[in-house]
């Protein structure tokens, strides 16, 4: 019995031995991932083609800002997508679409819930959302509903809201 558990105390240590010379070799990166530039160009200029609406870009944002992903779904209440991350390191998203404004804000902002303040941005009324995953500007009018969204600062949020154009 006594011979049974030495054997097994000393398999285990060799078993944390091996994992250990193992983890070692593993390289190890804690670093966040190098997200990939996209060029939403293309997509942007088939959107302005197709939506209803003023379809809304950044125009002059500096080049830190990376935009990462973009899509337009006519068919899904023609929404416009574009997420950015930021020089901080956090995520940006112009959104907009024809769908019904609450359900569409809702989804947007994950969830996010409607604030008094407000602010003028280009001489525009933005509405501020504030939530636990994201916050978010709101512009409603013009046939559809503009939602800048994210874990961004409103200074951040705002940046992107001046820099949006439609044209």
């Amino acid at each position: 019995m006594q011979k049974t558990a030495r054997d097994m105390i000393l398999s285990l240590g060799l078993i944390g031995l091996v994992a250990g010379v193992v983890w070692l070799f593993i390289p190890h990166d804690d670093s966040d991932p190098d997200l990939k530039r996209v060029d939403y160009r293309v997509d942007l200029l088939t959107a302005r083609r197709a939506a209803s609406y003023p379809v809304a870009a950044p125009v002059g944002l500096p080049e830190a800002w990376k935009p990462t992903s973009v899509r337009y779904r006519g068919e899904e209440g023609e929404s416009w997508h574009l997420g950015y991350h930021t020089p901080d390191g956090e995520y940006v998203a112009v959104e907009q679409s024809t769908r019904k404004p609450v359900l569409f804000i809702e989804d947007a902002t994950q969830k996010a819930e409607k604030t008094d303040v407000t602010q003028r941005i280009d001489g525009k009324t933005w509405t501020r959302y504030e939530g636990d995953r994201y916050d978010a500007l709101v512009l409603e009018g013009d046939g559809s509903t503009t939602v800048v969204t994210g874990t961004a600062s409103f200074g951040q949020l705002t940046k992107m809201a001046q820099s949006l154009r439609t044209g």
